[in-house]
This record gives structure tokens, C-alpha cells and sequence, in this order.
């Protein structure tokens, strides 16, 4: 592992971005159980990364209804 990255939205932390080489590709560790979908998946980027990361979170958050209290 070259480096890695917290992904946190909204305050809450869903894993690490881990820098596989010089080009720049991340590996998502997911931590937080609305974004286990994208254990272990490959983005050329941090940018990708980060908005599937966000975008599978919040489309979560909306499915969840403990989140709605």
C-alpha cells in the first residue's frame, strides 16, 4: 500500500481510498454497511471513488428506515 484516504460524508466515516500504484487507481475499503457494495472496488481515481462512494451512501440513507427518525 502506496498511501490511502478517508472517505467520510456528511461527518460519517465509510472507509479508505488505498492508492494501488503511480497511476493513481484506489481501492475502496469500505467500513460503514451502506457502502459494503463497493468493497474492494477499483477506480481510476480519488474523484470517481469518492462520488460512487457518496452517491451509493446517500441512495442508502434514503432505503434506510432507521435513518428517517
Amino acid at each position: 500500500m502506496l498511501s490511502s484516504t478517508i472517505i467520510e460524508i456528511d461527518g460519517i466515516f465509510l472507509g479508505a481510498a488505498i492508492l494501488l500504484g503511480p497511476h493513481g487507481r484506489r481501492r475502496f475499503y469500505a467500513a460503514h454497511d451502506r457502502v459494503r457494495a463497493l468493497h474492494n472496488v477499483v477506480m481510476p481515481d480519488l474523484g470517481h471513488l469518492h462520488v460512487h462512494v457518496a452517491a451509493q451512501f446517500r441512495k442508502n440513507a434514503r432505503q434506510d428506515p432507521a435513518s428517517q427518525v
